[in-house]
């Protein structure tokens, strides 16, 4: 492959990111190019929200040298040809969303689960050194604040159990001729955020002036994670010193909703209508990480506080409003 300007490109490592044309996924994936290792993506684009997002975001890295994608379900996939020689499997694939995983957990089962299995037994087979796997925050369930990693993990949605069960998998594969790191992440936000997460819900209501649908009273309290913060710990942990453990990754304090709508009031200028509904099936009530493993294995301290990275997020979505009432004008 050559560069723009004809000159080859030289990459000093090989890596696969499941999940490539996601949220998270795709943000990793430009930085790993950056920081000089070739990318090979794997993605399906599911249902699971609005596909044509993903497939934007694939069509932007298709540009980036050193980058490639498969298109494909991690379960029916021949996994040990697509990792053959390289080094590190980044685990971002999955099902996401905890209120649909009560209507949908077969599905939840197949796309977190099965879907983990092969990828991990792939690994092994084609001789990756390590598989990096994207856990989640919901594996505590209302554990007790801030969350640490040894506490026993009590998920409360099928996301959540699902989450566990894939991560203890992963975890459970590691001195098997395999390296192994798990990582917590805390509610990703930033631009480019799903569409179904409550940070893009809000900002979106809040810009054309609809209502901001609130489960609960507010009170509720979330670590919310800038997603470049979350791609400097994923990659981190490719070089981490430790194998078969999960690590925490947070953003460092956590905010109540009703902060948040104090935040989106200053950053739209407007008083927000606000929808109070009842507490959602599954939501707990806080999520907080202790970050202290992160920093002694990792070397992360995250950059990116939450009202810095809500207003980049929010100017995102307002752009992106903008443009799209220009094409439908």
């Amino acid at each position: 492959m050559e560069s723009a300007s004809g000159t080859p490109e030289r990459w000093a490592r090989r890596c696969v990111v499941t999940g490539s044309a996601g949220f998270i996924g795709s943000t990793l994936s430009t930085r790993l190019v950056r920081d000089g290792w070739k990318v090979t993506g794997i993605d399906a684009f599911t249902d699971s929200y609005d596909p044509v997002e993903k497939v934007v975001r694939a069509a932007n890295l298709a540009r980036v040298a050193g980058t490639s994608l498969v298109v494909g379900d991690l379960v029916d996939l021949d996994l040990a040809r697509i990792f053959d020689g390289a080094e590190v499997v980044f685990h971002l694939a999955g099902r996401a969303g905890v209120r649909p995983s009560f209507a949908l957990e077969d599905r939840y089962v197949h796309d977190n689960v099965v879907a983990t299995e092969r990828v991990l037994d792939a690994a092994r087979r084609a001789g990756v050194r390590r598989v990096v796997y994207a856990s989640s925050s919901s594996v505590y369930g209302d554990g007790d604040a801030p969350f640490r990693e040894a506490a026993t993990p009590n998920p409360i949605s099928p996301y959540g159990r699902t989450k566990l069960e894939a991560e203890l998998q992963t975890l459970a594969a590691a001195g098997t001729g395999l390296e192994t790191v798990a990582l917590r992440y805390f509610t990703v936000f930033g631009p480019g955020q799903r569409p179904d997460m409550g940070l893009r819900l809000f900002a979106e209501a809040a810009l054309t002036g609809r209502p901001v649908t609130l489960f609960g009273d507010g009170t509720q309290r979330r670590d919310f994670t800038y997603v470049h913060d979350v791609a400097a710990a994923t990659e981190a942990a490719a070089d981490a010193p430790a194998s078969g453990m999960a690590i925490n990754v947070g953003g460092g304090a956590d905010v109540s909703l009703l902060d948040v709508f104090d935040v989106l009031r200053a950053l739209v200028g407007t008083e927000l209508l606000i929808d109070v509904q009842p507490f959602a099936r599954g939501d707990v009530r806080v999520t907080s990480a202790d970050l202290t493993r992160a920093r002694e294995l990792l070397g992360f301290v995250p950059e990116v506080p939450f009202a810095a990275g809500y207003e980049r997020q929010v100017s995102w979505l307002r752009d992106r409003m903008g443009r799209a009432m220009e094409l439908s004008a």
